[in-house]
Formats: C-alpha cells, sequence, structure tokens
C-alpha cells in the first residue's frame, strides 16, 4: 500500500453492533456514535427491525467492532453488497472522506473537485457494470442515511491513490506544472510470502504491514466480509467507502492468500484503462490460481497504483510473485523458499521502464534497508516460519544501514514520525506522522478457513498520540482536524461468517 502525508478519524462513526439478519424479524443497529463510545451491548434493537422491513437490501448485512477494528458482513447483489456497505459505514466513510478534502489542496495542490472530475472522466467510463452498481448501491445507502456524498465522490476516493499517484504527476507533467512531494508513488509497506522448506509446517505463510499517513491508518481498520452474488467469498481488510481492499490484504474461497507492496517511484498512467482499484476487487473476487490472478490484474492494466504482488495458493502451496509496472509485469512462482517485499523493484527491464528515480543501491533508503532487514529476518528464521514469527517480522525494529534496534523510517514496523531527517527518496520531511498502522498474517489453514489474524495500529504494539505529537511539531498542525490518536489494538483473528 501507499499513502500520503497522515489522514485520520473525524467524524462520528456507526460503531456499534448492527446485525440484519435475512429472513429475521430480530435486527440490532445504532445510531451515529464515537468510534470507541459504544460496544455491541449498547444498542437498541426496535429501529433495526424497522429499517430490515423497510428496505430488503439490508437483509444479511451486519457489523460490529473487535480489537480496534470494525468488522462488517456484506452479502448479495452488487447493488446490495454497496447499500450495505454504504448504510452500515456511513459516519465513518463521511469520516474517511473528509480526510481527503482536508489533504487534497494541500499536499497535492489540487482541490477535491479535481479528483471528483477525474473519477468520472478518468475511470469510471472504464468500470464494469457489476462495480459500477456497487459503487451505486453505496450512494444509496449513504443516502438512506441522511449523507449527501454523491457518486463522484466515492468513485474519486477509491480512485485516490491511482489517480493522486500516477494521473496527477503525468498530468503535470503534461501541462509543465511543478509536481508537489506528496503526488509521487513513494512505495511503502513490508510483507513476505513463505512456503515449502521455507515454513514451520511446509505450507504458506503470508505477512503484510500497512504503511501509510497515520491518519489515513486509523481509518484503514475495517473487515470486510463478502459474499457476491456472483464470483467467491472473500474476507479482506479495507477503507470506509472503497470495493477493494485497497493495502491488499485477503483471502478467497479458492485459497488464494493475497498482499502486496507498492512498487517505489512508478510513473506512467494509461487513462484508457481500467482502474486499478477495480481490477484488484475483481481478481480477489473471481480468480482461482496465481495465473488467473495475474490475468486479471494485466488485463487493461492503466498503471495506476503499481504493486508487487504476493500471492500463495493454498490448495497447490505454490506462491507468487507479480511485479505490475505499466509497460512490464514479470511474474514468478515457486513452490519452495519465500518472496520479500519492501517496495522493491526486482526485474531489471521494471526498474528501467517503470521505476526509473528507483536506485537499488542506496542501502540509506527506507525501501532497501528493509529489503535487506527482510531478506535477514526470514533467512535466520528459514524453516521455522509460522504467524508467530510473521507477527515479529512485521513488528521488527532493526535498521539495516545504522546497524542498531530503531523504530524509525527503516524498520519494517515503520516509525517515520521518530525521524529528524525524513525520507529524502520519498520526499518526506522530517518528523512526518506516517508508518506502519496495521499487521496482518495468515496460514493456510487460516486460509481455509477465510481467516487471518490482524492489529490495528503499530504492529509492534506502540502507541501514537496526537496531541503530544502536534505540540513538539507545530508544522503539522494544519492536520489537527483528521490526525487523532493511533493506539494500537491486540492481534485479533477474524473468521469469514463470524458474529460478535
Amino acid at each position: 500500500m501507499d499513502g500520503k502525508l497522515p489522514h485520520r478519524a473525524l467524524l462520528p462513526s456507526l460503531i456499534a453492533l448492527v446485525s440484519i439478519a435475512a429472513g429475521s424479524g430480530a435486527a440490532l443497529a445504532s445510531g451515529p456514535a464515537s468510534p470507541r463510545a459504544l460496544d455491541a451491548h449498547s444498542v437498541e434493537s426496535k429501529g433495526a427491525s424497522k429499517m430490515q422491513s423497510a428496505d430488503p437490501r439490508l437483509n444479511g448485512g451486519y457489523k460490529f467492532n473487535e480489537g480496534g477494528w470494525t468488522y462488517v458482513h456484506l452479502e448479495g447483489t452488487p447493488e446490495q453488497v454497496g447499500f450495505q456497505h454504504g448504510y452500515l459505514l456511513a459516519r465513518e466513510i463521511e469520516d474517511n472522506l473528509h480526510v481527503y478534502t482536508v489533504t487534497a489542496p494541500h499536499e497535492d495542490k489540487r482541490p477535491w473537485s479535481f479528483f471528483r472530475e477525474a473519477g468520472k472522466s478518468i475511470l469510471w467510463p472504464h468500470l464494469e457494470p457489476e462495480y459500477q452498481e456497487e459503487l451505486q448501491g453505496i450512494v444509496e445507502g449513504l443516502k438512506a442515511q441522511g449523507s449527501t456524498i454523491d457518486l463522484w465522490d466515492i468513485v474519486a476516493l477509491n480512485g485516490d491513490i491511482e489517480l493522486s499517484n500516477y494521473y496527477l504527476p503525468m498530468l503535470n507533467k503534461k501541462q509543465g506544472r511543478e509536481n508537489p512531494p506528496a503526488a509521487v508513488a513513494p512505495g511503502k509497506c513490508s510483507a513476505f510470502v513463505a512456503t515449502g522448506s521455507a515454513t514451520k509446517d511446509g505450507k504458506i505463510v503470508i505477512a503484510h504491514s500497512n504503511w501509510s499517513s497515520y491518519a489515513e491508518g486509523e481509518r484503514w481498520t475495517v473487515v470486510f466480509d463478502i459474499v457476491p452474488s456472483k464470483g467467491q467469498h472473500i474476507l479482506m481488510d479495507g477503507l470506509p467507502g472503497v470495493i477493494t481492499s485497497q493495502d491488499d490484504f485477503g483471502v478467497n474461497a479458492s485459497g488464494l492468500m493475497i498482499t502486496e507492496t507498492t512498487l517505489p517511484m512508478a510513473q506512467g498512467f494509461n487513462v484508457n484503462g481500467i482502474a486499478e482499484f477495480e481490477r484488484s476487487r475483481k481478481a480477489m473476487q473471481y480468480a482461482a490460481s496465481i495465473d488467473e490472478y495475474a490475468t486479471i490484474m494485466r488485463e487493461g492494466n492503466n498503471g495506476g497504483y503499481a504493486n508487487s504482488w504476493l500471492i500463495g495458493d493454498r490448495k497447490t502451496g505454490e506462491i507468487g510473485y507479480l511485479e505490475l509496472g505499466l509497460h512490464n509485469t514479470p511474474l514468478t512462482k515457486k513452490k519452495d523458499g519465500y518472496f520479500v517485499s519492501s517496495n522493491f523493484s526486482a526485474d531489471p527491464a521494471l526498474i528501467r521502464d517503470d521505476t526509473p528515480g528507483f536506485d537499488p543501491a542506496n542501502a540509506e533508503a527506507s525501501m532497501n534497508a528493509r529489503h535487506i532487514r527482510a531478506e535477514q529476518f526470514v533467512k535466520e528464521h528459514y524453516g521455522k516460519l509460522d504467524t508467530a514469527l510473521a507477527e515479529a517480522y512485521l513488528s521488527d525494529h532493526y535498521d539495516s544501514y545504522e546497524k542498531k534496534q530503531d523504530a524509525g523510517k527503516r524498520s519494517l514496523c515503520g516509525h517515520e514520525d521518530t525521524s529528524p531527517v525524513g525520507e529524502k527518496v520519498w520526499g518526506d520531511p522530517p518528523f512526518v506522522p506516517a508508518g506502519a498502522v496495521t499487521g496482518k498474517v495468515m496460514d493456510s489453514e487460516m486460509a481455509a478457513k477465510l481467516s487471518f489474524i490482524g492489529r490495528a495500529g503499530h504492529p509492534c504494539g506502540e502507541d501514537f498520540l496526537a496531541g503530544p505529537f502536534l505540540s513538539a511539531h507545530p508544522e503539522f498542525e494544519w492536520q489537527r482536524p483528521i490526525l487523532h490518536d493511533m493506539k494500537a489494538g491486540p492481534w485479533t483473528t477474524f473468521t469469514a461468517g463470524e458474529r460478535q
């Protein structure tokens, strides 16, 4: 995953349990509430029964909070899945959207209206009807909750990464405008996938930490359990209002275990291609093999949100590494060994054509330092890798460049807010509030149950406190409306179909 500068929760959220059982008269619902103010036992059921009888599109949808995450179950046609999404997460979507309306003019030097128009004219015409219907369903669900968010807000929200980090730089270059530091694809996240002799039981283990702004990351804590009328049952993490995982950690009923990290400094965008947010959702929903996953991701590739994809197939024990640039998309597969990923371009042609700003020899840069440490960690624990070691990998604070323990910009568990120099190659200023914001791990046995373990907040368990940070670093005062505390929750297991 890749993020710009910090984004974070602000408006009231629908947090308490909402359970709307299909074919049942009993249901639970909540009104707007602070994300941590209510729990599942605080909610009355009277209102939800009325809502269920009033709109059958809600049948089957429910949500609850656990371990710092919001778990949402969605099922049905694209319209129903979208409607449940928009209705159950209305306040969270409003809150999430607010982040981007604040950061767009500050970081991208463009108003939010620019991204709305780009979503409408560049992304929407190339979306398949299935996903257009789901996005429209989100808007209808929002309207039913009294929200004024419209379709182009939702399309722009889904396409924010590819529009701001790929389309905008291309457009700025074409128009001869200076490109702001935030409007690039810097490359953040840490991950690995291993199988065969590399793991404790010979089966697949996969892990991923999402690096983003802390404001963004505080909201990147939804577990989506989706049973679509077409395609496969999927379980993934994600953002309110977004139909794909976006930091891309999930599993489907065919046993595909999926994650990625962003290709560093990737360039290029095809305005006639298919949005990455559709392709990544479609691949998770429909692919049954590593090759099928790669085919869907390559088809109509617009170059937006270019990633190194780590894919495991529980059925075969095979793992794959797909570097998806705009011009080069090499796929490597193996049934024994591992792939580590920390935003490190490996293919020479891809470095030349797709990530020309990336210097693999720069050991000081976060991407390369983390790549070195990732290799060290996996080799040290080769043959023993399991979910416990995967959690340790994501929590690791060793700086391979300075050769010491340091919770900073080069550690697998990133803490950019501790860095007095910032990350030069990303254009990040000193002490930017960004880094690792969630951790997720899974093995083949969990994948068989559509299950994974996640931690909201820093994988290492450390908390970020906004008040003291802003007092110490007033240069980020502009983020106060969207930057809140990011407290780490416990490692928590989630399984498809579960309830509170």
